[in-house]
């Protein structure tokens, strides 16, 4: 049993000061405001879960800025980088690769990794003699890291809505719906060597990857467990779909679907005011990943519209190439700043932008990681974070101020402590394995370049 000591907190009925917090088995046995005891945390927040994430992208991060043969750069010419980096990845290469993605998720304050994984196979898309050997993978990098795995093996029939086969960049992802279920089982029985918050979800990749039938396959196995899909992020993407279909991606899932709370669906870059609406009022979860679809040229989501519907949103890293949790969350108001020509769009009369982003992504997250926490409550995964309010950014700050100054402010570095289903694993801004971690990272990225 351990005491977590605060001078103030977030709590869910609001800001308290001097707040005990006893954690017990790795969640939050009680919580007792206007008490003093032992030395303090300056601040205390819920932390967050990372609700998208793509590992082995980590390491091509700036492998995709040159100017490529076609007249136009796009997310389609930096797959295909992306294609044929992950051909060069081995098992022990993904398992260092997301070690540091994990890693560097804790130290940016995030208390969960949902790992959206779909590197199955080795290249040319021949099978390991574990099926769910990469899965593992990451399992063991969690294991290292401390961190909260939520991980979600991904189906991957097709190399398009026609149902054409997989092109070579994408042999390692392939599953039939027999090998997916044989992948789940695996993964599973990886998750069985962790901590008890690590957990399983179903993955089908997108409506372009895989069929009606193994959309419907996926949605019966492992019922209310997290079902995450990437949906309507390019328009190319819509216009396949609608082709095929005779609905745009949204209208179809809705026409054919009964998407909730179990549901997160990545990216809805391009919706219509009608999708939008309809799709809030389902209580699925946006999964949004504002870095990622900047870097990607995505498009900017409609947030004004589908929080005024009520929509739940949380927040990813995608790709990875950068790893930062205020700048997500700050990254998502300024598109809707720039869009709207305006100031402070999400905020609401009653809370303030910072607060409104913040409180956002511990709702989202946790409905999208299947996991008990986003609060500072009994019961709950002790996922918490520790901020340094001795740093200049939040000087002076009270209340909600703190989380504008945190999120528009802030900066890497401010994250203090961390601690994931009670593992204190990030302690005065580092984590506990972190040279290990960046020397074996090292390592990786200088016998890649050899092979590459």
């Amino acid at each position: 049993m351990e005491k977590i000591w605060a001078e103030r907190a977030l709590l869910p009925d609001g800001w308290a000061e001097n707040v005990c917090v006893t954690v017990d088995r790795g969640r939050i046995a009680a919580v007792e405001a206007g008490v003093t005891g032992g030395a303090a945390v300056p601040l205390l927040l819920p932390a967050l879960a990372n609700l998208h994430s793509h590992a082995f992208q980590r390491a091509m991060a700036g492998l995709s800025e040159a100017r490529g043969p076609e007249p136009r750069d796009t997310f389609w010419t930096w797959r295909q980088i992306m294609y044929r980096f992950l051909d060069h990845l081995t098992p022990d290469d993904v398992e260092s690769i997301a070690a540091l993605v994990q890693m560097e998720m804790l130290e940016a304050g995030y208390a969960t990794n949902v790992e959206f994984h779909y590197l199955h196979h080795r290249p040319g898309g021949g099978h390991y003699d574990n099926i769910a050997e990469m899965a593992e993978r990451i399992a063991a990098a969690a294991a290292r890291s401390g961190i909260g795995l939520t991980l979600l093996p991904v189906h991957y029939q097709f190399g398009g809505v026609d149902r054409r086969a997989l092109a070579p960049g994408q042999n390692r992802f392939g599953t039939t719906p027999e090998e997916f279920l044989r992948l789940v089982e695996g993964a599973e029985t990886a998750l069985s060597a962790l901590p008890a918050d690590a957990g399983i979800g179903i993955a089908p990749h997108s409506l372009r990857a895989v069929s009606p039938e193994g959309l419907a396959e996926c949605v019966a196995l492992r019922p209310g467990r997290p079902l995450h899909m990437h949906l309507a992020e390019q328009v190319p993407e819509i216009e396949e779909i609608s082709a095929a279909y005779g609905r745009r991606p949204v209208e179809w899932l809705l026409d054919n679907h009964s998407p909730d709370r179990r549901w997160t669906l990545i990216h809805l870059t391009h919706m219509t005011e009608d999708e939008t609406r309809r799709l809030a009022a389902t209580g699925a979860v946006a999964g949004l990943c504002p870095i990622t679809e900047s870097s990607l040229g995505d498009g900017i989501f409609n947030g004004t519209i589908w929080t005024q519907a009520g929509g739940r949103y949380g927040f990813g890293s995608d790709s990875n190439i950068r790893i930062s949790l205020v700048e997500e969350l700050r990254t998502l108001e300024y598109s809707q700043r720039l869009r709207d020509r305006g100031r402070a769009i999400l905020a609401t009369p009653e809370r303030s932008t910072g607060r409104v982003l913040y409180q956002a992504g511990l709702d989202g997250g946790a409905t999208a990681a299947g996991r008990e926490t986003g609060a500072i409550a009994p019961g709950l995964w002790a996922d918490l974070v520790a901020i340094d309010r001795a740093n200049p950014v939040l000087a002076g700050r009270r209340g909600d101020q703190m989380l504008d100054s945190l999120v528009f402010a802030g900066h890497d570095g401010l994250v203090r402590d961390v601690w994931a289903a009670g593992r204190h694993v990030v302690q005065g801004g580092r984590h506990m394995d972190h040279d290990r971690i960046i020397a074996d990272y090292l390592a990786t990225i200088a016998r890649l370049q050899d092979r590459m």
